[in-house]
């Protein structure tokens, strides 16, 4: 019933106040409050503080180390797969839950590269228009008012913003530097668990560059089975490992079908963001639910872009060199800036970089968060990160940045020695 603070007489008729549509915002979204607050997405705040630190320095290079995509385009291959199948009428029309030609080079994709057999590509796997829409849309089949969704500190928000949508509650489990940046489940409250249905785990994981391990993820499966909960592993950056590391995926494990879904992007892994293509596997009950969501909310990605991701997925190869780029620039930029006084380590996948921010700069100022020392890199160097204030106060550096090739990678390292070696930092 709408209030009746909505309406204003004038004269025997009645009329809507002029305001009427702040007062229809869902309370979601903050209802009277929405745009309003004086509070600012992170990333948002970086991209006018990057834009305000270019404008002071109009002859200095902006090193952007915080992008989150891909630098390069996608492989010419899979761009000529995609012209020719969009000049082919039969693929004009709506996908729905996705064509068979790709649900099968996934299954392929998942035995060849993850060694996970069995996978059913009809009853255990659909394509998404993106893994950042299918975990927005995983709440919907699940989530009632009061569910509690498990979230790691720091993590991608998605899950997290659409379980509050559905009236849900969400537990934290911090990733700390002392548990290898890996949740302890052995922390979790018995009443936490008592409400919780869904844990959401990502490895490779992004911010933290860190890896899970076949342990680890045996014992969430047990964990999951015991409490019975769905587990949601969000494996953008699976395929992207290096220094001996061997992909790794949550369905290879044991039972782990029996609880859970792995989502699959080929955003990072084969160069495709705008492209919004991935998938989902696992479960079947899990897949179904979820499609009869999807079944409500799009009309499935264009055949055209599913027939060249296909092909993108029967080549692994690509993301092996791609791969090979990231792990060579993750050497570079450990390098460099352990040279300029900022402790680093290269991590074994993903292409993030994850460091704990130093005190201060001798003679200069002291950072008493990750926000306050990003600020500061981007204000006085013109190099740009992105900062995790969530469990201890880290920066995020990216890997892909802009180059044309090795020699500008290193043109571009050079820079940033150039712009720091005569800070003193201090832990």
């Amino acid at each position: 019933m709408k209030s009746s603070c909505f309406f204003k007489a004038e004269e025997g008729g009645i009329y809507l106040s002029k305001d009427y549509i702040q007062q229809m915002i869902a309370d979601r979204l903050g209802g009277l409050t929405f745009g309003k607050k004086e509070e600012m997405y992170k990333f948002e705040k970086i991209k006018r503080l990057k834009r305000e630190a270019s404008h002071a320095n109009p002859y200095m290079e902006l090193i952007d180390l915080g992008v989150g995509e891909p630098d390069e385009m996608a492989d010419s291959a899979v761009v000529k797969i995609l012209a020719e199948e969009a000049a082919k009428k039969e693929n004009r029309y709506y996908a729905d839950n996705g064509i068979s030609e790709f649900k099968e080079a996934a299954a392929a994709y998942m035995k060849s590269v993850f060694g996970v057999n069995g996978l059913d590509p009809e009853q255990e796997i659909n394509h998404v228009i993106g893994t950042k829409s299918a975990l927005a849309m995983l709440p919907a089949a699940f989530i009632n008012q009061g569910d509690i969704t498990i979230m790691p500190a720091p993590s991608y928000p998605i899950l997290s913003a659409h379980t509050k949508y559905y009236d849900g509650d969400i537990a934290y489990l911090p990733l700390t530097s002392e548990n290898l940046f890996l949740p302890d489940l052995s922390t979790l409250e018995k009443s936490i668990v008592d409400k919780a249905k869904i844990l959401y785990l990502n490895y490779p994981n992004n911010p933290t560059g860190s890896m899970a391990t076949k342990e680890f993820f045996e014992e969430v499966v047990q964990f999951a089975k015991k409490n019975k909960l769905i587990v949601v592993h969000d494996a953008a950056y699976a395929a992207l490992v290096f220094d001996g590391e061997k992909p790794l995926s949550f369905l290879s494990i044991e039972g782990a079908k029996e609880v859970g879904v792995e989502l699959h992007s080929l955003s990072k892994s084969f160069s495709m963001t705008g492209w919004r293509i991935g998938f989902i596997a696992g479960n079947s009950k899990i897949i179904k639910a979820f499609a009869a969501v999807k079944d409500n909310s799009d009309s499935g990605q264009f055949i055209a872009i599913q027939k060249a991701a296909a092909y993108a997925l029967s080549n692994p190869e690509i993301t092996e060199r791609t791969a090979e780029k990231y792990s060579r620039r993750h050497e570079l930029l450990a390098s460099v800036l352990n040279e300029c006084g900022i402790w680093a380590e290269k991590p074994k996948g993903s292409f993030f970089l994850y460091t704990k921010i130093p005190k201060g700069v001798v003679g200069g100022p002291q950072f008493q968060t990750a926000e306050e020392f990003s600020h500061y890199l981007l204000k006085e160097h013109l190099i740009s990160t992105v900062p995790w204030d969530d469990a201890g106060h880290y920066i995020r550096f990216s890997v892909t940045f802009q180059a044309k090739d090795q020699k500008d990678e290193q043109r571009v390292m050079n820079e940033i020695k150039s712009r720091l070696s005569r800070v003193n930092f201090y832990y």
